[in-house]
């Protein structure tokens, strides 16, 4: 089984270049974490390149073996530093998340 990890926000600013980079930072942070959290099998972040003021801004889809794996990722040092930041520069209120067997 392979478990997926989704979660979605909106950015603060009102600026849209400063949207831009804070989206690029959650971008570098969440990408980061492969290789240093093993548990991580994938990780891909998206960046709404359409409409960012009608959906949310920045998502993140990774993927794990199962809910222990999502655990180490949750829990993990470097995680949760890249969390605090990104916690931020996002409208905390607005996260979406689910996670899903594949």
């Amino acid at each position: 089984m392979t478990l997926r990890h989704i979660v979605s926000w909106t950015l603060k600013s009102d600026d849209a270049a400063q949207r831009r980079a804070d989206a690029e930072g959650v971008r570098s942070r969440l990408l980061a974490l492969e290789g240093v959290v093993g548990s991580i099998q994938s990780i891909v972040v998206i960046i709404d390149e359409v409409d960012e003021r009608t959906t949310n801004s920045v998502a993140v889809v990774a993927d794990f073996a199962d809910a222990a794996g999502l655990e180490e990722y949750v829990v993990h040092p470097v995680h949760q530093e890249a969390a605090a930041w990104i916690r931020t520069v996002v409208n905390v209120e607005s996260r979406l998340a689910v996670d899903g067997a594949l």
